[in-house]
């Protein structure tokens, strides 16, 4: 039985392929994604999905989808964006379809009835296989654009927060992620040749600069656009940093640029930190498990500035599922709602 899981993300979009066996373990997982702006481009969804699942569309028995999407700015509320998601998905599929909310899995009428149980809920699918790692844990996935930290319970999930509002609040989402944040979100000021220098607030360099110069992404790993339209290259990062301190490759040397991205990744990694802290002291957990595209270059880290003790998901997927461990996950729970249905 071969069942695909889509995480339709505001800037990504990720799938995940499993075959499953008559004992429903996993025979083979087939992983891909797509950088897709949905607040450009949301009418190529239907089709970005079915080039995504290619060759394999007419072997699946069913779809699972759970969504992010929703909150992008192309849509004058977050139902409005689950329910044209929804249009978009039912139209793609003829298999049966079904969607990730706080209570499970639902068909497309529960989930138009009740759109906010839909809407981000893609932590709720990673959870479940943090569980199967660790039954009291706490799960951080640091994707492109945010950092989820879910704590889990005797198994289950057991956020505090129902919605990205709540979350906000109670430790369970940090808006940090690897590749699309605004380092001016970061830090407000950097140390560098023995002084303090105040950052510009524009939009000139993002995270993915930063870790692409650092070393902790390869080119390939940099999937969304550059803020200014050039390329991907080491220097090309560096002077997108410069720009941050309203220089250039002229008025700063390479280790200059190095320094300051050093500080910034660090400030980075308190960050989540941060929020880890709130949900382990409130919870009592001290056992991380780190997913995502940061999982070892940022949730680990943060786990280790808090001494906590800390797995990371490739003991239990391959790195490149990791990354799109929302996608696995909600392919597994399709493979669950299908079997009870019979």
């Amino acid at each position: 039985m071969k069942i695909a899981g889509f995480d339709i993300g505001g800037a990504n979009t990720d799938m995940a392929i499993i075959d499953f066996g008559s004992d429903g373990d996993m025979k083979e997982v087939r992983v891909d994604f797509r950088y897709l702006p949905m607040w450009l481009r949301k009418d190529e969804l239907a089709e970005t999905l079915l080039e995504m699942v290619g060759d394999d569309l007419h072997e699946l028995e069913g779809v699972g989808v759970c969504m992010t999407a929703e909150l992008v700015d192309a849509y004058p509320s977050k139902a409005a964006g689950v329910a044209d998601i929804i249009d978009r998905v039912e139209g793609a599929f003829d298999v049966p379809v079904a969607y990730v909310s706080l209570s499970g899995m639902v068909d497309a009428s529960e989930a138009l009835g009740d759109p906010m149980n839909i809407a981000a809920a893609n932590w709720v699918a990673t959870s479940q296989i943090a569980s199967a790692m660790s039954s009291d844990c706490i799960m951080v996935d640091v994707g492109s654009t945010t950092t989820d930290i879910i704590p889990v319970k005797d198994g289950f999930e057991a956020a505090r927060g129902r919605n990205d509002l709540e979350r906000l609040s109670t430790g369970e989402l940090v808006y940090t992620g690897t590749l699309r944040t605004n380092v001016a979100t970061i830090v407000d000021r950097v140390p560098l040749q023995d002084k303090w220098f105040r950052v510009s607030s524009e939009l000139f360099a993002v995270t993915a600069d930063v870790h692409r110069v650092l070393g902790n992404i390869r080119e390939s790993d940099y999937t969304c656009s550059t803020p200014d339209g050039a390329g991907k290259s080491v220097e090309e990062c560096m002077l997108r940093i410069a720009r941050v301190l309203c220089a250039d490759l002229e008025l700063l040397s390479p280790g200059d640029v190095l320094d300051v991205a050093e500080y910034i990744y660090h400030q980075q990694i308190l960050k989540i930190a941060e929020g880890i802290a709130e949900v382990s002291e409130r919870e009592g957990l001290e056992e991380v498990v780190t997913t995502g595209l940061g999982m070892k270059i940022l949730a680990k880290r943060a786990a280790e500035v808090l001494e906590l003790e800390c797995r990371t998901m490739d003991e239990f997927l391959t790195e490149e599922e990791c990354v799109v461990a929302p996608a696995v996950g909600t392919a597994l729970l399709m493979e669950d709602y299908l079997q009870a249905q019979g």
